[in-house]
């Protein structure tokens, strides 16, 4: 997945993976702590609600964590994490197998069902020790990181893609679809729920934005996950050179313009031209194999079996 850092501010690196934050983060952490502020029941501090806030980031922070280093855990990339007012991204490239895929999307939940039992004990200790009384403040803390890991999680775990849940429908449906077909199915059920889910808002809940917005974000990459599938259809149907052959995974590249030039846009077979972009005349020696996503040099596919 490519990334996009315009506005983000790097904040560390870990493992070998960089954490960027976007600027709107700040934004909304201001309107959420003054809304937070308002509430009946709630803190008697501003502190506590922006503890609150970071600790939502924090629990946000591991959760992308899980996919990064479940993903090179299986050989792919992951080299970069932004997070924004809507939740984190961790852009992974995991090999192009169903089980490298599932292991590396289902690491994030797996991060908030291992929090879980900690949190709840935690919880439970404050309950036995009269937290809630000695020190509301505290207990409210407490309870609200408890909700919060919990909501996460469920939310994570619905079956729209792109979400953790599609995504790890879409990596079991691989096993027996493929790859595309597994993506087309995920996508239209995910594009299906979310344009229902925003006919359900605009009627009962106007007042819900941040769903509504949410809900448009699902639907915008539904949308793409689709078209991504009827590519990947095409490829996969696409008659072969036969006498090449990927270096690291030794399959048959496809016939077609299906590599793109980093200068021009324009789309080229880049076996055809030999490493010549048509368009612009740019010469690539590298090629990347559309069926593991490796990159190698263009000598490299030589005839098989030589």
């Amino acid at each position: 997945m490519a990334s996009n850092r315009n506005g983000s501010i790097h904040l560390f690196r870990f493992a070998g993976v960089n954490v960027f934050l976007h600027w709107s983060w700040f934004v909304v952490a201001y309107f959420q702590i003054g809304y937070r502020a308002n509430l009946p029941n709630g803190y008697t501090s501003w502190h506590w609600m922006a503890l609150e806030y970071l600790a939502l980031f924090a629990i946000v922070l591991l959760h992308e964590f899980g996919h990064a280093l479940a993903c090179r855990s299986v050989g792919g990339r992951a080299d970069q994490i932004i997070l924004w007012p809507l939740g984190g991204v961790a852009f992974v490239d995991p090999p192009p197998r169903p089980g490298a895929t599932l292991w590396s999307i289902a690491a994030g939940p797996l991060v908030n069902v291992g929090l879980m039992p900690v949190l709840v004990v935690l919880w439970m200790l404050g309950k036995a020790l009269h937290w809630h009384e000695l020190d509301p403040n505290l207990f409210n803390f407490i309870s609200m990181l408890c909700l919060m890991n919990g909501a996460l999680f469920c939310f994570n775990m619905l079956p729209i893609f792109p979400l953790d849940g599609g995504q790890i429908l879409q990596s079991i449906l691989w096993f027996w679809l493929g790859r595309a077909r597994s993506l087309m199915v995920t996508s239209a059920i995910g594009l299906a729920a979310s344009v229902a889910a925003i006919v359900l808002l605009l009627v009962y809940a106007r007042g819900e934005i941040w769903l509504l917005i949410m809900a448009v974000f699902v639907v915008f990459n539904c949308w793409r996950g689709l078209q991504q599938a009827r590519a990947m259809s095409r490829v996969d149907t696409a008659p072969r050179r036969l006498e090449l052959a990927c270096p690291k995974c030794k399959a048959s590249p496809p016939v077609g313009n299906y590599w793109g030039c980093g200068r021009c846009r324009a789309g080229f077979d880049i076996f055809a031209t030999r490493g010549v972009c048509p368009n612009c005349g740019t010469i690539f020696n590298e090629v990347r194999c559309q069926e593991c996503g490796e990159t190698s040099p263009l000598y490299s596919f030589n005839k098989t079996g030589s």
